[in-house]
C-alpha cells in the first residue's frame, strides 16, 4: 500500500489551489461545501489510522443545521447559548475520553439528568482520540471511526448537542458531520489550517486559549475563524503556564475575551491540572475546582467546561484533575446561587 504521506483526498477543483481561506489544497483538508454520501475509505495525509480501518459511518454532509430524527430542523444551538439570560450559564461536561460505549452512554444519561434538574443548558463532551497524551503508552480512545459512532448514538439517544476535539485538519469534515461543536485543543489554537478546516464545517467552534497566549491574542484566532466564514465561536480559558508543571488563572481573561463579542467558557478542570507532574502523565488538584468555577461564574463566564467521571481514580485519561460525578449537583447549586447574586 502506498505511504499515507502525500496520499491526499480532495474534493476541490484545481483552480481553487492556493488561498487556504477558499477551502485549501493544503494536504488533507476537504471542502465541507461538497455533498457526499456513502462508504468512505479516505487516503488522507495526517490520519494516524490505516485508511482501511477508517470505515467511516455513512455521512451525508449537511449545511449548517442537522435534521432531527423526526425530520424537523435541529435548534440553532449557538443562538440558544448566545441568548442566555444574564443569570444563566451553560455546561460542557463529560469524560475526558471515550472509554467505552457503555461508559459514555452512562455518563451522558447521568449528566443530562443532573443538568435537566438544575435547568442548565448542557453539551456533552468526550474525545475520540487524545493525540496529545504525555506518554506513547497512554490510552488515547477508540479512534475517529468508532468514536464518532458512539457520539452519534449519544446525540440521538439523549437529544443533546455533542462536542469533541480534532487534532488534524482532515478530521474536520468527518467530525463536522456528527458533532454540534468542534473543539480546538489549546496546544493547537494558532494552527491556521486546523482552524480554517473546522470553521468551514459551519459548526460551532470552541477554541481553548493556549497556555502560552495572553487573552488579547485570542483576537487573532477569532479573526481566522471569521475570515473562514464562521461566526459561531466559543472561546475557553483554561489557565496559563506558570513555571514548570503548573498553571494559574488570570480571571481578567474572561471580560477581555468577552469583548470580542462571543461566549466565553471557563475550563474548571484543566485549570487545576499540573501538566506533566506525574512524570509520564499529568497530575492535578481537583479540590480547587469549586473555587475556580465559582470565581469564573462571578466574573461573568457564559459557560463552564468540566471533565466529569463517576470514578476519577479509574479514569483512563486526566482522572487526576476530573470532577467526581457525585459532587456535581452540589457544585451546580452553589454556582447557580453565585450567578443569581452577581446579577
Amino acid at each position: 500500500m502506498r505511504s499515507l504521506l502525500g496520499s491526499v483526498l480532495t474534493l476541490l477543483p484545481s483552480q481553487d489551489r492556493g488561498n487556504p481561506l477558499s477551502c485549501p489544497r493544503t494536504p488533507g483538508i476537504l471542502d465541507p461545501r461538497a455533498e457526499f454520501r456513502g462508504f468512505i475509505r479516505p487516503r488522507i495525509w495526517g490520519f494516524t489510522q490505516e485508511p482501511s480501518s477508517l470505515e467511516i459511518i455513512e455521512f451525508e454532509h449537511r449545511s449548517r443545521r442537522d435534521r432531527r430524527k423526526d425530520g424537523r430542523m435541529r435548534l440553532d444551538y449557538f443562538q440558544d447559548f448566545q441568548a442566555l439570560e444574564s443569570n444563566k450559564f451553560f455546561l460542557i461536561a463529560g469524560p475526558c475520553v471515550i472509554e467505552s460505549r457503555d461508559h459514555t452512554l452512562f455518563m451522558a444519561e447521568a449528566l443530562k439528568k443532573i443538568t435537566t434538574e438544575h435547568e442548565i443548558p448542557f453539551i456533552f463532551k468526550a474525545s475520540f482520540d487524545k493525540a496529545n497524551r504525555s506518554s506513547i503508552n497512554s490510552f488515547r480512545g477508540p479512534g475517529i471511526n468508532e468514536g464518532l459512532k458512539i457520539l452519534n448514538e449519544v446525540r440521538k439517544t439523549f437529544d443533546v448537542p455533542i462536542l469533541s476535539d480534532i487534532h488534524e485538519a482532515p478530521q474536520a469534515i468527518f467530525a463536522g458531520a456528527i458533532l454540534d461543536v468542534i473543539q480546538i485543543p489549546a496546544f493547537l489554537c494558532r494552527q491556521t489550517d486546523l482552524l480554517v478546516a473546522a470553521a468551514k464545517t459551519g459548526k460551532i467552534i470552541n477554541v481553548k486559549k493556549g497556555q502560552f497566549l495572553s487573552p488579547a491574542e485570542m483576537k487573532n484566532v477569532v479573526d481566522k475563524l471569521r475570515e473562514a466564514g464562521n461566526e459561531k465561536i466559543f472561546l475557553t480559558e483554561r489557565g496559563s503556564s506558570f513555571g514548570y508543571n503548573n498553571l494559574v488563572v488570570d480571571f481578567r481573561s474572561i471580560p477581555i475575551m468577552k469583548s470580542f463579542g462571543y461566549p466565553v467558557i471557563f475550563d474548571a478542570t484543566h485549570s487545576v491540572q499540573l501538566p506533566g507532574a506525574g512524570k509520564d502523565k499529568s497530575s492535578g488538584q481537583p479540590e480547587f475546582i469549586p473555587t475556580l468555577a465559582s470565581a469564573a461564574i462571578a466574573t461573568g463566564a457564559d459557560g463552564l467546561f468540566m471533565e466529569v467521571h463517576n470514578d476519577p481514580s479509574k479514569a483512563l485519561s486526566d482522572g487526576a484533575n476530573a470532577l467526581n460525578l457525585r459532587v456535581l449537583p452540589t457544585l451546580l447549586d452553589r454556582l447557580i446561587r453565585i450567578r443569581q447574586v452577581v446579577n
